[in-house]
C-alpha cells in the first residue's frame, strides 16, 4: 500500500487522531502520505497545496484549510461534495476546492487531484510572463502520461493567470478543460501546479514526472 511505502522511506512518524466518518481510512492514510512526500521535495511550503481523492457518491475527501502537508494526520482530511460544500462538521475546505471538484466532474476516470506550489512551477511561470503555455518537447519523462508513448513529441502545459476569485477562475478553466487541452494537468501563473490520475498513486507519479520537467525546462533554458 502506497501509505506503508512512503512512511518506510523515512517521512516523521504520522500523529493518531480520529478520521473522518466519511472518509475511508485508507483514503485518509494515502492522502497523508502524499502529503508527507510533497513536503519533503519542497513543493508545498507552509499551508500550500491541497490534496484530494473521490469518494462514492459525487463526493470528494480533501485536505482541510490552513493545515500543513507535512505534519497530516487522517483527522485533517474532510468530505466535501462536488459543489465544494463541506460534509464534515466543524471543518473548512480550502477555496481551491472547487477547482478540484471540477476536474471530477468533468473526468468521472479521474480519483485523485494534487496541487502544490513548487519553486520552479512559480520562477518558471512568472519568467515567461505573457506566455500561455509551456512546451515541453523530448523528454522520456512524459510517458508518464499512458496517453504518450514516445519523447517524439511536443505537450504544451497550460499557464493560466492566477485569481482569487475561485468561481471565476473556475468558469475561464471549463472550456480549455472540456476542449482537451490540458492533456498533462496545468499551472497557475506565479502559483502552482494542478495534476490528476486515476487514483492517488497516478497522481503521485504524474506530479513528481511535471515537477521534474519544470525542473530540467528551467536548467536547460540556463543552458541555452
Amino acid at each position: 500500500m502506497m501509505a506503508d511505502g512512503l512512511a518506510a522511506g523515512g517521512l516523521a512518524p504520522r500523529l493518531v487522531q480520529q478520521a473522518d466518518d466519511l472518509v475511508p481510512p485508507a483514503v485518509a492514510e494515502a492522502l497523508v502520505s502524499v502529503g508527507r512526500r510533497m513536503d519533503a521535495r519542497g513543493w508545498v511550503p507552509a499551508t500550500a497545496g491541497n490534496l484530494s481523492a473521490r469518494l462514492a457518491g459525487d463526493r470528494l475527501a480533501i485536505t482541510r484549510s490552513g493545515v500543513h502537508k507535512g505534519f497530516l494526520s487522517p483527522a485533517d482530511i474532510m468530505a466535501v461534495d462536488f459543489a465544494g460544500q463541506s460534509l464534515s462538521p466543524g471543518l473548512k475546505p480550502s477555496a481551491e476546492t472547487l477547482l478540484h471538484c471540477q476536474i471530477y466532474e468533468l473526468w468521472p476516470e479521474v480519483g485523485s487531484v494534487l496541487h502544490g506550489h513548487s519553486v520552479p512551477a512559480t520562477a518558471l511561470t512568472l519568467a515567461l510572463a505573457g506566455a500561455s503555455a509551456i512546451h515541453l518537447e523530448g523528454y522520456e519523462v512524459l510517458k508518464a502520461w499512458n496517453t504518450i508513448t514516445t519523447h517524439e513529441m511536443s505537450v504544451a502545459l497550460p499557464v493560466i493567470e492566477n485569481d482569487q476569485d475561485m468561481p471565476r477562475l473556475a468558469a475561464r478553466l471549463a472550456p480549455l478543460l472540456k476542449a482537451g487541452h490540458a492533456p498533462i494537468g496545468y499551472v497557475l501563473r506565479g502559483h502552482g501546479i494542478y495534476v490528476w490520475g486515476s487514483d492517488v498513486n497516478a497522481a503521485l507519479y504524474r506530479l513528481e514526472a511535471l515537477e521534474f520537467l519544470l525542473a530540467t525546462e528551467i536548467e536547460r533554458r540556463k543552458l541555452g
